[in-house]
Order: structure tokens, then C-alpha cells, then sequence
């Protein structure tokens, strides 16, 4: 949350004068050596570190996690494999793991959520990065509506739903191949759109720099790309347009 949101809730009377002063007195980071955790990002951008587990050792894994979790009462984190999932787990017993998005949380809450997002693939390979985006929306407070397999190659099912993902604030297109699903999704709504290239398809798709060429270089209004395979970015920036959107 911003100051402006901390402080309405203690003018609410939902937040102690107390606890808020623990918000404003939080360092601006934790120095652990390996790492410098950004205890206080929350505060100023609205929504806390999250940690990219691929590649991190079990030891700074597990420091990483038990610090977040003391400061926020909470852990996101993705990229992560089931074995980092059963590390996790010896220590913090309520620790969940999705194996389709990578997505390793602990959740200490059932967060509010507000708005729509709209999540469309063009095909079921394009899954495990959509839901990636999907899940990340929705632990920072969006409500999501997943429309999965509707790509150009059958373009008549995603007609079938155009009417529902045009009253979403916000719509995220997740495509391999040659990417055109932003495109036709930028043509039909007016809400910003957010192409996330996956890495799908044969050889020539060059691990998605063809989709993420076809992205950047869109005819339609109203689209912006994310990197290749990056539902994270998509669905933190869509949850960003969904709060505004919201507020307005």
C-alpha cells in the first residue's frame, strides 16, 4: 500500500496509529550479506519484494523467505522447482506450491480483491506463463477471468467470449508462435492490453523472438510487451491498471 492508502486506514479507525508508525520506521532495507532485502518496498511502491527463486541456493532461499515472512507476514515468490517447494516447506508448514506456474507462496491472509483482469492464451501450451501472470494478479488483489485456447488459428472462439473480456479493465494476451493474438485482442477492446511472448513453437520461432517481434511491432492501439515467458511483469503491471482503474 502508498502513504495515502496507510494513511485512510488509520483515519478509517482499520489500522492503529501504532502500527502505522511501524510501517513509516521500517528500514529502507535489510543488509544479510548475500542479500540486501527491500523490506520497505511496499510502502513505496504498493507492493512488496517478491523473490525470483531460480538459481538461488537452498541456504539464501530459506534466509530470503524467513525475512520477508518476519517483515510482511507474507512471501511471493517464482521460478521455483518442487524441490525448493520441499525446502521451503521444512520450515514454514502452510507454504504452497503451484507446479504449472512455478509459483512458490506463503499467504498469510485471503487477500481482498477488486476490478477484473482478463487473461487469454492462444493455446494451452501458453499456460504455465499465463497462469503465472493470473496468480500474481491475483495475491496483489485483482480478480481474474482466465479465457484459455483461443488463438488465430480458430479465431471464432475468442469471438465467443470478446463481450466479457471487453468489460475486463485491463487484458493480458499470452501467445507463442507468431504472436498475433495481441494484436487481434488490441483491435477488439478498449482497455490497454499487455502481449506477453511465450517461448512455444518450432525453430524458427526462435525461443519467442519471433512472437515478441510481432508484439512490439503491433498495428493496434493500445499495446504494450513484456519480455518473453514474463507473466510475472504482465500481471503486475495489469494490477497496476486494475487499481487505478478502480479508484477512478
Amino acid at each position: 500500500m502508498d502513504i495515502r492508502e496507510l494513511l485512510q486506514l488509520v483515519q478509517d479507525g482499520e489500522m492503529t496509529v501504532d502500527k502505522a508508525v511501524e510501517y513509516f520506521d521500517k528500514k529502507a532495507y535489510e543488509e544479510m550479506g548475500f542479500a540486501k532485502v527491500d523490506t520497505n518496498r511496499e510502502l513505496r511502491s504498493g507492493f512488496p519484494e517478491v523473490v525470483f527463486c531460480e538459481g538461488k541456493t537452498d541456504e539464501h532461499l530459506l534466509a530470503i523467505y524467513q525475512k520477508l515472512y518476519d517483515e510482511n507476514g507474507e512471501v511471493f515468490g517464482t521460478r521455483a522447482n518442487r524441490e525448493q517447494y520441499e525446502l521451503v516447506k521444512n520450515v514454514m508448514w502452510d507454504v504452497q506450491y503451484d507446479d504449472v506456474s512455478r509459483i512458490l507462496k506463503v499467504s498469510a491472509k485471503e487477500h481482498k480483491k477488486i476490478g477484473k483482469i482478463a487473461i487469454c492464451t492462444a493455446g494451452t501450451s501458453d499456460i504455465p506463463v499465463a497462469e503465472e501472470a493470473a496468480q500474481t494478479a491475483e495475491f496483489f488483489g485483482s480478480n481474474v477471468d482466465r479465457y484459455y485456447d483461443i488463438g488465430v488459428s480458430g479465431i471464432h472462439r475468442l469471438l465467443d467470449h470478446i463481450e466479457e473480456i471487453r468489460k475486463a479493465n485491463c487484458v493480458i494476451t499470452v501467445a507463442g508462435m507468431e504472436g498475433a493474438l495481441a494484436s487481434v485482442v488490441g483491435g477488439l477492446v478498449s482497455r490497454p492490453v499487455i502481449a506477453v511472448p511465450t517461448s512455444v513453437g518450432y525453430g524458427a520461432n526462435f525461443g519467442g523472438v519471433a512472437a515478441l517481434l510481432t508484439m512490439i511491432n503491433s498495428c493496434a492501439n493500445g499495446v504494450a510487451t513484456v519480455n518473453i515467458d514474463n507473466g510475472y511483469g504482465a500481471g503486475y503491471y495489469a494490477t497496476q491498471i486494475n487499481r487505478l482503474a478502480e479508484k477512478k
